[in-house]
């Protein structure tokens, strides 16, 4: 598969994966055990029709308007204002979920009390996973840069809204493995090498080092063959990136691994993102149902924005 046709893939995995959340987001795993999501579904949660995407999708989509125009955090900063604020890049004109971090942060970028270098929440409590869902672009944008360059770009998109090393290691793992998944053919493989990496780099960091124990899980695999009862899908970081890699690596098609990640109840709508970025970029959309991709609030603006981001992304290798 092309570079260009791998990273549409995963963009529009992770934008299907936020759509299919949607409707069931803050639902109970034993209430999705009585009625399971197959299908793309509308008016449930926040009563939105069919194909409605969330602020994990606008964020995403902010983050690749900006990165078009080059790397610059105030541009970024500015366009996730524009998003909370103003109803930019949103499926209809308006916001109906953000998170209070993410909130936190930008209000203070839009009243001027605080610059994108000094806006992120930087206590322990500010561990969501918010900054997590909008990693996909910058991984793609950045994939050539060495390990150093490469997360320090990462940190810093993190930061505008999540400060904590907890939250910049775990957007660190997960762009790791987007990077290694763009090269390897083997996915195992991708995360051993995302994982050596990152345990390379963070365990050099007294800061970073002391926060590694709670990435254990991911570090040393044993997420892979966790038990599902033991798999936890909360919001918070930590969670959500456990459960988008324990969903990727016990599933072998981008559908089903959206569906596990949604039905694994509560954030279903960002861990169906943060997996579907994964999926999309090894299995492809293949066997994603055409009406799945169709019902998706503005594609056409979504399609016109990938291939720019794709186009430029492209010929930076």
């Amino acid at each position: 598969m092309e570079f260009a046709e791998k990273c549409k893939n995963a963009l529009y995995a992770s934008i299907i994966g936020d759509a299919l959340g949607v409707p069931v987001e803050s639902s109970t795993r034993q209430e999705l055990a009585l009625s399971a999501v197959k299908n793309m579904l509308g008016y449930g949660r926040y009563d939105q029709p069919e194909g409605t995407w969330s602020d994990d999708t606008s964020m995403i989509l902010s983050t690749m308007e900006s990165l078009c125009r080059g790397y610059n955090l105030q541009d970024m900063g500015k366009i996730f204002c524009s998003w909370l604020f103003e109803g930019k890049w949103t499926a209809y004109g308006f916001v109906f979920d953000a998170g209070f971090t993410t909130v936190t942060a930008l209000e203070s970028i839009f009243s001027g009390s605080k610059t994108v270098y000094t806006s992120g929440g930087s206590s322990e409590d500010d561990n969501g996973n918010g900054a997590l869902m909008r990693m996909l672009p910058p991984a793609l944008f950045f994939s050539k840069e060495k390990t150093g360059a490469f997360l320090e770009h990462i940190h810093e998109i993190s930061a505008i809204t999540h400060a904590h090393p907890r939250s910049k290691i775990g957007c660190g793992i997960y762009s790791l493995f987007l990077r290694s998944l763009l090269e390897s053919k083997d996915k195992t493989a991708a995360l051993n090498a995302a994982t050596t990496e990152a345990g390379s780099y963070y365990s050099a960091d007294r800061l970073f080092k002391k926060e590694l124990k709670h990435f254990n899980r991911i570090m040393s695999h044993d997420i892979v063959s966790a038990e599902r009862y033991n798999i936890y899908s909360s919001g918070y970081v930590v969670d959500t990136l456990e459960a988008s890699i324990w969903c990727f690596m016990n599933h072998d098609n981008t559908k089903d691994i959206l569906l596990e990640a949604v039905n694994l109840g509560l954030d279903t709508d960002t861990t169906g993102t943060v997996a579907g970025g994964l999926a999309g970029l090894e299995y492809g959309l293949e066997d994603i149902p055409g009406k799945w991709i169709k019902s998706v609030a503005k594609k056409n603006e979504i399609d016109k924005l990938i291939k720019k981001f794709i186009k430029i992304i492209s010929l930076e290798r």
